[in-house]
């Protein structure tokens, strides 16, 4: 059998490794590229002294290659890790060699120490077979090595790292750009945000112009959720091919039906399709199996495949007293970048019919990354709905909820707010949130104080505060609603 020559693999992988000669040039794309939010975070866990194997996860194209690349960069200015690796595991000239055999090239090219600290980076994993069972294996054989994977195919990261890896691997989620990361790298942050202290040490984020803030966010909800989109205007004006075709088919297509051996591909695509026109709608298995004529054990199978391709995200419903249900019947499902619907069915204005369901969704994907999005719900009964609520996991008792609202009628008329309202008096709540259009300010009803703030800045504040993992902001942020 022909093979590739150890020359040849010697010279791929010095090429991709240029660090290895001892300079590296920080100011050329990607090193130079401005950085995500999420680069601190993950930074600090690769510096950590916790000796497992992170696993890099997330969608297609929101930048993970990108951020292992400025990543280490900064490890080599900083000289956190006296030898790093990186491999691109898709790249032809690497068929057929194992996570073992790079190590061995890598002590041959770049002579270290193996048994001492140093960084190994594997993107593209999921192009190599079992790779869980060797990673596993590698990070109990070199103890001072951190190693990092990477991969597009996201679900199949997520499964085999969750089978495979515990007590070895740590997951780390690359989301969508936040809003917050969309003003930033258009220039746009410090024109348009203020951060002011209250008393108490409260920090509180202020717009220093709510309408140009606004116009930034429905862009922001047609076509914010991928950095690439943002830096290119030949992108934003074919947004339906780089999203459709270059994302959403590749997933749908081809990563899913390879993972689970999906036979009835287009099924699953017209699922996402309807999903994906009503974001943020609550639907019922019994409903769509009906309406779709499939199973309902097949449908569910199909959205977990989704939620693990980091296409959706669920949300499970409560009462109006926030009591869970013992049988979860109904669930909101929101798509996990709301740029995706603007890909499939067009862009929309903020008076489009469907765009409170857009905002919706862009609330939502700023919770996200953070561990809080496990215990938020919302709830629905009868004759109301409240869109978020904040479940404690330890007492199940509701800590705050608010509504989701792209105007500012309920600024001084309770008639668009009155489940909240409802939903407080039987929950005991003294405190509700509410989103406006642009306003800020508190009022009271029924003896439950409102609090009222601009959506846009909202979402700003959330998105910047979880991904910078600022905990004691984000609960001082959160405290509007106590």
């Amino acid at each position: 059998m022909l093979t590739i020559s150890r020359n040849d693999i010697g010279a791929r992988l010095r090429a991709d490794n240029p660090w290895w000669t001892g300079r590296l040039d920080l100011n050329v794309p990607p090193f130079s590229l401005d950085k995500r939010d999420y680069f601190a975070p993950l930074e600090r866990l690769v510096i950590g002294n916790v000796a497992r194997a992170i696993v890099l996860l997330g969608a297609r194209r929101v930048g993970k290659t990108t951020l292992l690349r400025q990543l280490i960069g900064n490890l080599f200015r900083s000289r956190h890790f006296p030898a790093i690796l990186f491999v691109s595991i898709d790249t032809p000239t690497y068929a057929g060699m194992s996570l073992a055999h790079f190590l061995e090239f890598f002590e041959k090219e770049c002579p270290h120490d193996p048994q001492q600290l140093r960084l190994a980076v594997f993107d593209e994993i999921q192009y190599l077979p079992d790779w869980e069972r060797h990673l596993k294996d590698l990070v109990d054989r070199y103890p001072n090595t951190k190693f990092i994977v990477s991969g597009s195919a996201g679900a199949a990261l997520k499964r085999k790292s969750a089978e495979s890896g515990a007590g070895r691997f740590t997951d780390f989620e690359l989301p969508s750009l936040t809003f917050a990361e969309f003003i930033r790298f258009r220039g746009m942050e410090q024109n348009l945000i203020s951060l002011e202290q209250w008393k108490s040490g409260v920090h509180a984020f202020n717009a220093r112009d709510i309408d140009k803030l606004n116009r930034e966010f429905v862009d922001y909800i047609n076509f914010g959720g991928y950095p690439e989109a943002l830096f290119s205007l030949e992108i934003q004006r074919n947004f339906p091919q780089f999203v459709g075709r270059d994302i959403v088919d590749k997933v749908l297509l081809r990563d899913l039906p390879s993972l689970y051996g999906i036979q009835d591909i287009q099924e699953l695509n017209r699922l996402f399709a309807v999903l994906s026109y009503n974001t943020g709608q609550e639907i019922s298995l019994e409903a769509l199996a009906q309406n779709s004529g499939v199973a309902k054990n097949t449908i569910q199978r199909y959205l977990d495949y989704l939620e693990a391709a980091f296409l959706i995200y669920r949300v499970r419903r409560v009462d109006d007293s926030a009591r869970r249900f013992q049988r979860q019947r109904n669930f909101k499902v929101y798509l996990a970048n709301p740029s995706m619907r603007a890909a499939l069915f067009g862009p929309v204005d903020e008076n489009h019919q469907a765009f409170g369901s857009l905002a919706e969704t862009a609330t939502l994907c700023q919770w996200i990354h953070s561990p809080e999005v496990r215990n938020l719900h919302y709830s629905r009964w009868a004759d109301g709905e409240v869109d978020f609520v904040r479940l404690d996991p330890a007492s199940a008792r509701v800590s705050w909820a608010y509504d989701v609202k792209w105007s500012d009628h309920h600024v001084t008329s309770d008639e668009d707010i009155r489940s909240l309202l409802s939903f407080a008096t039987k929950c005991k709540l003294t405190v509700v949130g509410a989103s406006t259009r642009s306003v800020s300010k508190k009022r009271t009803a029924r003896n439950i104080e409102i609090r009222l703030f601009p959506l846009s800045l909202h979402c700003y504040a959330i998105g910047k505060l979880n991904a910078m993992e600022r905990v004691a902001m984000l609960e001082s942020f959160l405290k509007i609603f106590d």
